[in-house]
């Protein structure tokens, strides 16, 4: 860049330098409406943190939500945002990412709203690949509609619409996206804020479609739900963090950890003497059959839950593909004209009478 200075000479100007922003950037000026004590103030405040470091300007950013107390997020960040309609937040936002390649699209959306009415729109964004980061809080009921059980509730869930106990059987949102063939799969927790930014910072410099599943407390209509992993006393033995290239091992003295046995895993201790650590799997996020199979932890008798990075690789994305599409044909066709598309082939022309 060049000027000139006050005598009218040309002096180099050095480029202007993107703004460094901080957390408070991305907070907007509305009153924070949720519960006292709702873990969707955790959610938020890990998000906020972590946009900083993904060096991408306000005005690039967008949050698109649904319906249900985690879609009020886009009112809160100080972005572009839209409050969209039951379950359609990933169609919106697909719309949005295909029109704008170079915008960083979030979606905020519950376990009722992502896996009931939007159960479609959730798992054909996660088909596409589409550039999306989509935080799905988990608190496995339905808070804004005063607490009815959800997708995602356990079998037996007494509540508001199963006075007698639920006889669903739930959803395990990590399971149906790697059904789904989803590129980066991930868990955390509202009451882990250094993993939780740890796991929203890679979802955001994912190329494709991200999904975290984010286990949220409401403590009014589904308080506790998680305690036995969030609380000091039980979590060690009941949560497994998995992490690429390490053993699997838990335990409050790391004393336990899960083996192979042919294909069924099991839960050893490393304390009895009979196996260490090189009896243990050693986790691999790039490993499709490994993550489905890690999955399942959680639903497995006696086993942890697992926590963290389930499963990334790269795959083209489609807005990426679909701009190449586009050019290309563009090439050998032309730009086209729309008018005379319209007017092409078989045309009528209607009059008064």
């Amino acid at each position: 860049m060049a000027g000139t200075n006050g005598n009218g000479e040309a002096v180099k100007q050095s480029p202007a330098q993107p703004k460094k922003y901080t957390a408070k950037d991305f907070a907007s000026d509305q009153d924070v409406r949720w519960c006292p004590g709702c873990g969707d103030y955790s959610v938020l405040a890990q998000v906020q943190r972590i946009l900083p470091d993904l060096d991408v300007p306000k005005e690039k950013q967008i949050f698109i939500s649904g319906i249900g107390c985690s879609s009020r997020f886009p009112y809160y960040m100080n972005a572009y945002g839209v409050h969209g309609i039951h379950g359609r937040a990933p169609a919106i936002a697909s719309g949005v990412k295909s029109a704008n390649p170079d915008l960083t699209v979030w979606v905020a959306t519950g376990d009722g709203d992502a896996l009931s009415i939007g159960g479609n729109h959730f798992i054909h964004a996660m088909r596409r690949n589409i550039g999306l980061k989509i935080l799905m809080f988990n608190n496995r009921i339905y808070g804004l509609t005063k607490g009815q059980y959800s997708p995602t509730s356990e079998l037996g869930k007494k509540s508001k619409s199963s006075p007698f106990g639920s006889i669903d059987y739930p959803f395990n949102p990590v399971q149906l996206s790697l059904g789904a063939e989803g590129t980066f799969v991930a868990r955390s927790m509202d009451r882990d804020p250094k993993h939780l930014q740890q796991v929203l910072l890679r979802a955001g410099k994912h190329d494709g479609t991200a999904f975290v599943e984010i286990f949220q407390n409401c403590n009014v209509f589904n308080d506790g739900a998680y305690l036995l992993y969030t609380e000091k006393e039980t979590r060690s033995d009941n949560v497994l963090f998995i992490e690429h290239g390490k053993p699997l091992v838990f335990g409050k003295d790391n004393d336990k950890g899960i083996k192979l046995e042919g294909f069924t895993p099991k839960v050893v201790s490393l304390k009895d003497g009979k196996h260490s650590i090189s009896d243990l799997l050693v986790y691999d996020e790039t490993a499709y059959e490994l993550a489905v199979l890690v999955a399942t932890f959680g639903d497995r008798p006696g086993f942890p839950v697992p926590i963290g990075v389930f499963f990334q690789i790269h795959r083209e994305s489609y807005e990426k593909m679909m701009t190449d599409q586009i050019e290309a044909v563009t090439k050998k066709r032309g730009n086209g004209d729309l008018d005379k598309l319209l007017k092409s082939g078989n045309t009528w022309v209607v009059t008064a009478n």
